[in-house]
């Protein structure tokens, strides 16, 4: 399985994933690594490495289009079966989703369709729920509303700050993303409204 990686920061989610490949746990590529941001530590991380790693810095570009030519253009030479979000924070348009259908996947720290957008963690307290957690999905073009690959959920718990309780999600998120790779990769799979069905 072919993977491209875009993440804007840290990259946790994205070594993860490169950890699991290298303990075998998942049967995959990483093909390229893209960052929209020349400091992240992710986009060091993957030269350190010794992947193919590509700064595509969206303030060097007028417009959203001109940015997202470039990222295709990588990606189309990486090949990639799956692309990965892993703290990507730029917000994809609908001709970008619509060039990888049901190819793209986002992990958010939620359990979707609750708290969308910023700040999940943050929601969630203000709301006073008991349970979170961490949603992987496809993207479509809508923010947080493609199809659902899988979940875990984490206990909110009485003296959790936003940031206590994002570490938590974290370490779940770890598992979460490498655990949808694998299902998509090993297991037959259908798409029925915003549900993905493993056979």
């Amino acid at each position: 399985m072919r993977l491209a990686i875009l993440l804007s920061g840290r990259g946790s989610n994205f070594a993860a994933i490169q950890e699991a490949i290298a303990n075998r746990k998942l049967d995959a590529q990483i093909v390229c690594v893209i960052s929209n941001r020349p400091d992240a530590a992710g986009l060091a991380r993957a030269r350190e490495l010794r992947l193919s790693a590509h700064v595509i810095d969206h303030r060097q570009y007028p417009t959203r289009e001109g940015h997202e030519e470039d990222v295709l253009r990588v990606l189309a030479e990486a090949e990639p079966d799956f692309i990965c979000l892993a703290g990507y924070m730029r917000r994809l348009s609908p001709a970008f989703v619509a060039a990888y259908p049901h190819r793209i996947l986002n992990i958010h720290p939620s359990l979707l369709p609750a708290f969308p957008g910023v700040d999940a963690q943050a929601q969630a307290l203000a709301y006073g729920v008991k349970v979170s957690g961490c949603t992987v999905h496809f993207v479509d073009e809508n923010l947080d509303a493609g199809p659902i690959i899988v979940q875990r959920a984490v206990e909110v718990r009485n003296d959790d700050s936003a940031e206590t309780l994002s570490a938590r999600i974290l370490e779940q998120e770890h598992i979460a993303y490498v655990e949808a790779l694998a299902k998509l990769q090993t297991r037959k799979w259908r798409i029925e409204g915003r549900r993905v069905i493993f056979e």
